[in-house]
């Protein structure tokens, strides 16, 4: 390598490391949130189904015919979205380890922001079907849009304290040096087990209240005070 190119490469590095290595003075970390009490509006259940027969064909029989004909049911509710969910037969076994039968369970998962017709689909499942939980959040959609106007507002909130420090410290101006943006929380309702859920739906058409959740949008970030330079 010709000596010129050498030097040159050597300043170069030097430089690059010089750079690296300067002490960075006047910066803050510092974060703020932004926070609201979301309505939830969207519902989710499970209808749970348990057999028990001698035979596992029964049991496998009664299993498929219940849970179609929820379906079917489900399917004249066009406001309710139905599926079925977990699926599981195995055996019985009593006192010697004889095999005294085969019991079976099906579930079926059904959410919808229409609450009064999920507890009407409900309250006809409940026929042959048992509640097993129930539980109320914010709809995907409803959440991003939220999520959106909360990392407005957490910005807003940034730049103002940003301000607010640039004040206190006598600093001419500010610049940004680094912003992340977190959802910080979100706290659904949480699901009512069976019990509670049988208890407290004893109506056909059980009526529901979503309540509320608390979304939170976290900014935390970096800034580096600017002085005039008689201040500095």
């Amino acid at each position: 390598m010709p000596r010129t190119l050498l030097l040159t490469a050597l300043l170069v590095l030097a430089s690059t490391a010089y750079a690296a290595e300067e002490p960075q003075y006047n910066r803050v970390d510092f974060s703020t949130e932004a926070a609201r009490e979301v309505g939830n509006d969207l519902l989710q259940a499970q209808m749970r189904l348990e057999v028990s027969d001698q035979s596992p064909a029964r049991v496998a029989q009664l299993l498929n015919t219940t849970v179609n004909e929820a379906l079917k049911k489900a399917a004249t509710f066009p406001a309710v979205k139905a599926a079925s969910g977990n699926y599981t037969t195995y055996p019985i076994y009593g006192k010697n380890n004889r095999l005294d039968g085969w019991r079976g369970n099906a579930q079926i998962r059904l959410e919808s922001r229409d609450f009064k017709a999920a507890g009407e689909l409900i309250g006809e499942l409940q026929t042959n079907l048992q509640l097993a939980g129930v539980s109320f959040t914010v709809a995907p959609e409803t959440r991003r849009q939220l999520e959106d106007e909360l990392v407005g507002e957490g910005l807003a909130a940034f730049r103002k304290r940003a301000e607010a420090i640039r004040a206190s410290l006598g600093g001419s101006s500010y610049r940004i040096v680094h912003v992340g943006i977190n959802r910080d929380g979100y706290h659904p309702q949480p699901m009512l087990d069976g019990v509670v859920a049988m208890r407290a739906m004893a109506a056909p058409a059980p009526e529901f209240s979503g309540g509320e959740s608390d979304l939170t949008m976290q900014v935390s970030g970096t800034i580096e005070i600017i002085f005039p330079p008689e201040a500095q």
